[in-house]
This record gives C-alpha cells, structure tokens and sequence, in this order.
C-alpha cells in the first residue's frame, strides 16, 4: 500500500507540468478606443434669413430751430448671405444683408403747430465685416460697415390728415456697428440674435407743396433731418461644408 501510494503521487507530479502546457494561452484584450471630441467648425458660405424690430429716431430743424422729433417704429424681415472662415477659435466673415422695413412715424410740428411731419423706412441693407470668438458650436462676434436706408418724407395738415407736401424720397448712406451671438444646433443649422446701430447723420430736403394748400410746386419748408435707426432681430442660416470636425 505505501508503494502504490508514492507512485500515485510520483505519476501526478510528472502529469502536472503537461497538462498546464496544454492549456490554451491567455487572450489578448485590446484597449478600448481614446474618446473622439467633437468640434464645431464655423468654415463655409452661409445663407439665411432674419426677423425682428427697428426704431429710427428723427430729429427735424429748419434753419437751425427746432421744430420736433419722433420715433418711426415697426417690423423688419430679410435675408442674409455670407461667408466665414475659422482660425483656432477665431472667426472671421463678410456678410451682405438685405431687408423690407416698415419703420414709421410722426410728429406735430413744434413751428407751425397745425402740421404734421411723417417719416418711414421702408428698406435698408448692411454690408459688414465680422470678428468672432468661437466656443465650439457657441459664436459670439462683432461686426461693422456701410449701410444703405429707403427713407420717406411728407408733411400733412393735422386737422384733416390731407398731405401738404409731394413725398419726398431719399436712398441715404451712412455706417453700422453691431453684435451678434449664433448658436449651432443642427448639422449645417445655427439660429442667433443680433443687434446693430445704423449712423445716417443730418441732411436737409426741400417740401414742395402738391397744390392742396398753396399753389404746386411751390417750396414749402426746408427741414434739416437727423436720424439715426436701432436694429434688433433673430437670424437662422445655412451652412455649406461639414460642420463637425473629430479632435483625438
């Protein structure tokens, strides 16, 4: 019995070491992927189109006295086309910007007393630069250029509302400044809003009476206009280009 014990022991021993060599080795586990950030990128041509709210504040003198002022209020809706390019987390654009308008206004003349000095914007258009600062798919920028207002003029009796005047048409130039914040939220989508400031200055018209009152053609006043216009309104553009770049 004790001989065949040892021998027991002796025949697994030697067992052993063959049978861990027959196991199979142990399988290799591949490190699971870095994570892959998604950055937005602002690159590419843009088309959109805007909506909102405009003041235009209207300063009237003839010959230097005083003779009012009002606001000429209302809607605005139009379309903008542009481009940018991103530098890091810098971007720069152009942009040209087209609108109808419906600003109006008026004011009892502070001269005559009995009459009323009308204004209206019907269109302006805005072609700016742009410099922004980019937090991923967040744009805040600044922006500045020319701009171009369709202004209307006409002067009525108070009493009646019958016009005085002929309308007096202008297309008058001046300079922006505005700021803006744009949001993407959809492939190749962004929405914002932006404010702008339009400087028109001073300019003198003549108003011709159109016959009602006095004879036609005939000057009726020579007013001195200064007028500047704040723009309020909420942007939604199209992108061209990826809009999503991968950082490792």
């Amino acid at each position: 019995m004790k001989k065949f014990l040892l021998g027991t022991v002796a025949l697994v021993a030697l067992a052993a070491p063959a049978s861990a060599a027959d196991l199979a080795p142990r399988p290799y586990t591949k490190a699971p992927p870095a994570p892959v950030a998604v950055v937005y990128d602002w690159t590419g041509f843009y088309i959109g189109g805007n909506g909102g709210w405009g003041t235009s504040r209207k300063r009237w003198d003839v010959f230097g006295f005083d003779d009012g002022s009002h606001d000429a209020d209302g809607g605005t809706a139009g379309g903008q086309i542009g481009y940018r390019w991103q530098a890091g987390t810098w971007v720069f654009g152009v942009e040209g910007q087209g609108n109808w308008a419906d600003f109006k206004g008026s004011h009892t003349s502070l001269l005559t007393g009995i009459d009323e000095n009308e204004s209206r914007i019907d269109a302006f258009g805005l072609l700016t630069g742009q410099v922004g600062y980019a937090w991923n798919n967040v744009l805040l920028y600044v922006k500045g250029g020319a701009a171009v207002v369709g202004d209307r003029f006409r002067v009525r009796d108070t009493f009646t509302g019958i016009p005085i005047t002929d309308t007096v048409d202008d297309t008058r130039w001046g300079a922006t400044v505005g700021a803006g914040i744009e949001v993407g939220f959809a492939p190749n989508w962004s929405v914002g809003a932006e404010y702008n400031h339009i400087f028109l200055g001073d300019r003198s018209y003549d108003f011709i009476n159109n016959g009602n009152f006095a004879p036609a053609g005939t000057l009726f006043a020579t007013e001195n206009i200064r007028q500047d216009v704040d723009l309020v309104t909420v942007r939604l553009n199209y992108k061209w280009g990826g809009p999503l770049i991968a950082r490792y």
